[in-house]
This record gives C-alpha cells, sequence and structure tokens, in this order.
C-alpha cells in the first residue's frame, strides 16, 4: 500500500468537516478529485475507509487507522516545514560558537543575553571544548562562528573585525612593579606568570612579548578562571596579563594596579571567523553588530566610573 502525505491530508480533512464537499473546499480541489482520490486510496487497502451512508460522513475502523496516523505524522511534517520557511526567511537557525580566546566568556555573555531577545528561535550553544581545532570545526560546519583574535587566510570564511582591546599587567598593589608606569618583558623574568590553560601562541603575554624578546618567566601557573586568577594576584601569589574589558572593574580597586605593556601598549583586535555563505544571514549579521555594541557600551560605562 503506497500512501501519501495527500491521503493523509484528505482523511484528516473529510473527518474534521463531515463531508467531501466542504473537505474539498478546505484542500483547495474539487469534490471530483477527491472522491477519486478517496478510491483510489480504498483500491489500495483493499477496505472501505467511511461509512457512507452516514451524515456526516463517518470514518470506518479502517478509516480511523488511517486517521490516527495522520494524526501522528501530520503535525510533525507541518512543523518542520515551519522550521524550513523560518530557515529560509533568516527567523531562525542554529548559532554554535566556539573560543580560542579563553578570557572572552566575560564579555560573551551579555552579548548572547541580547541577542537571544531578538532571534528566540535561534539554537545558541557554546562549545568550549574545541577551542583548539575552532576554525577547522568551522569548515566542518560543526561549530557556526569562531571567536579569535588570530586571522587566517582561509578559503570560504569570513574574519569580521569585532573591537580592539589592550592587554594590560595586573599585579598586586603591594608588587615592586606596581611603581612603574609600564611593564616590559625583562620585568617578567623572575615572575610567577598566571595565566589561563591554553598553549602559549593563544596568549598574547607571550606571542606579543615574552616569546619575541625571548624571555622566559620564574614560573608559569595555568588558572581556570578570572576570578581566580585576580584572587591570587591580589594575594600577590603572581602577576597576570588580562585583556583591558576583563579588568575594567579591578582598575578602580585598592588591592590591585594595571599598567601598560610596554611603553607604547599593546594592541590586539577581535574577529568573528564564520562561512562566508552565512555571513551575512539576518540573525548572523544581528550577533556580529551586538557583538560590536556591546564592548563600546562597556567602555562608556567605565568612562563614566572613571569621571
Amino acid at each position: 500500500m503506497h500512501i501519501e502525505f495527500r491521503h493523509l491530508r484528505t482523511i484528516r480533512a473529510i473527518h474534521k468537516a463531515g463531508g467531501l464537499a466542504r473537505a474539498a473546499d478546505v484542500l483547495n480541489i474539487t469534490q471530483s478529485a477527491l472522491s477519486h482520490q478517496v478510491k483510489g486510496l480504498e483500491d489500495q487497502a483493499g477496505v472501505e475507509l467511511f461509512v457512507r451512508r452516514s451524515k456526516p460522513l463517518k470514518l470506518s475502523s479502517a478509516g480511523h487507522r488511517l486517521l490516527k496516523l495522520a494524526e501522528k505524522v501530520l503535525p510533525e511534517l507541518e512543523a518542520m516545514e515551519d522550521d524550513f520557511r523560518n530557515l529560509r526567511s533568516g527567523k531562525s537557525g542554529r548559532l554554535h560558537i566556539a573560543i580560542e580566546c579563553h578570557a572572552c566568556f566575560e564579555w560573551l555573555f551579555p552579548v548572547l543575553e541580547e541577542f537571544r531577545k531578538a532571534w528566540p528561535e535561534v539554537d545558541v550553544d557554546i562549545r568550549p571544548g574545541l577551542a583548539f581545532d575552532a576554525l577547522p570545526a568551522l569548515q566542518r560546519e560543526e561549530v557556526d562562528l569562531v571567536v579569535s583574535s588570530d586571522p587566517e587566510e582561509i578559503n570560504a570564511v569570513d574574519f569580521t573585525p569585532l573591537f580592539d582591546y589592550e592587554p594590560v599587567f595586573v599585579a598586586s598593589a603591594q608588587h615592586p612593579l606596581a611603581a612603574k608606569d609600564f611593564v616590559d618583558a625583562e620585568d617578567f623574568r623572575d615572575e610567577l606568570l598566571i595565566t589561563y590553560p591554553v598553549e602559549r601562541s593563544r596568549l598574547d603575554v607571550f606571542s606579543e612579548l615574552l616569546t619575541p624578546a625571548k624571555v622566559e618567566p620564574r614560573a608559569v601557573r595555568q588558572v581556570e578562571l578570572t576570578a581566580v586568577i585576580l584572587l591570587l594576584v591580589a594575594s600577590n601569589r603572581g602577576v597576570a596579563v588580562l585583556p583591558d574589558w576583563v579588568v575594567r572593574e579591578v582598575r578602580y580597586h585598592s588591592d590591585y594596579v594595571t599598567r601598560p605593556v610596554t611603553a607604547a601598549g599593546l594592541s590586539k583586535r577581535l574577529y568573528a571567523a564564520t562561512r562566508s555563505d552565512e555571513t551575512t544571514k539576518p540573525f548572523m549579521a544581528h550577533f556580529l553588530k551586538v557583538a560590536r555594541k556591546i564592548p563600546m557600551q562597556m567602555q562608556r560605562a567605565k568612562e563614566v566610573e572613571v569621571s
């Protein structure tokens, strides 16, 4: 027996309408075409699907079995059709994010909070476990956006600039280096450096300062959470270099000091990597817009605090 979706829709429509004429109007076909379709389906089944002498028209026991199938299958099919319509219109989709920048959680959460209010139908997820394989995962379509400070030339991948930031030195107010106006590579040679648990090439203090200067700290301690790094620094158990947006509040805390790294300071840029054919999707474009706006709001709030 070959059952098509139109057969299920027909059974459901006739059951709800109670007659062929009204059901034909609902299905937007002629009554003759509907009668022909029902006869063909009954010929396939080998049984009658309706009690023809009843008014309104009623399903037979075999017809009720087919109606049960229709009521199970059609809602799922219609939900899938709605999903596809939303995908075509850009109202829904998937935004799975991988983060190469470990500190970016501090900035990303307010971005996602604003984004979800505008795009509730978009499936959002963060995939921190892919941090070391993020860009290949983007190409394999395992994730849809990668937050990175290291743009590369990759076919069919766009790197959209988000915002610039400054890696700053953070130390206890009691630390001897607190007396300096800025720190340079040599200042780290005798220090315990506290970092996030990522490879050195992903840490600004190494890639931008220590590795080029061929300076090795006395020791390196890896810590997962920013809050714990700041607690250790406040206890004078080490020093750190963190993005300025992470330490915007502790700049004015009496337990800490922040200083530029080198006399000129360091400057880095954060990017969002996306597949080129998805960069201009409505929800993706909106996410990129919010991702650029939130840091500016943070900066304005910081300037108000200072004034």
